[in-house]
């Protein structure tokens, strides 16, 4: 980065210079210069220097580049991410109702067949305990009862 530094005694070396030959150039006709009329008469400007001399000339309009396809506000990669994202909580969602539902028709079921159990039993225990009329069959009054050798004497 730093040059050297060279001792101050003068030391003569051999050096080999090379002189390039020249090209001579090659002289082109120049293109006949053809004055075209500008549209519109450009507008003069002055500019006046801080030190108090004018500078006038024409306004030179800069380039303006073409338009680039506008772009959109938002990436296609974000887009497609977020709606990965709706599609998965709509999923989500679907599955956790149909857990729900699963689980609300199972004591739905359960209900239902405790129910059928109560109102049968409670049908067969009206059917036995009723005191409703003599329904046919034989009716045997025990008045005293003897039991010997696990036989009833009447």
């Amino acid at each position: 980065m730093y040059p050297e530094h060279a001792p101050h005694g003068r030391y003569e070396t051999a050096v080999d210079v090379h002189r390039p030959t020249p090209i001579p150039p090659v002289v082109m006709a120049p293109a006949p210069l053809v004055p075209v009329q500008p549209g519109a008469v450009p507008s003069v400007a002055s500019v006046v220097l801080p030190d108090g001399r004018v500078v006038t000339g024409y306004a030179i309009n800069p380039m303006q580049p073409d338009p680039v396809a506008a772009k959109p506000a938002v990436s296609r990669a974000a887009v497609n991410v977020a709606l990965g994202g709706v599609g998965f909580l709509a999923v989500c969602g679907g599955l956790l109702l149909l857990t729900t539902f699963i689980a609300a028709l199972t004591a739905l079921i359960t209900q239902l067949i405790i129910l059928a159990a109560v109102i049968f039993g409670g049908w067969i225990a009206v059917q036995i305990f009723s005191a409703g009329g003599h329904r046919g069959g034989t009716t045997v009054n025990i008045r005293k009862a003897v039991i010997k050798r696990n036989h009833f004497h009447s």
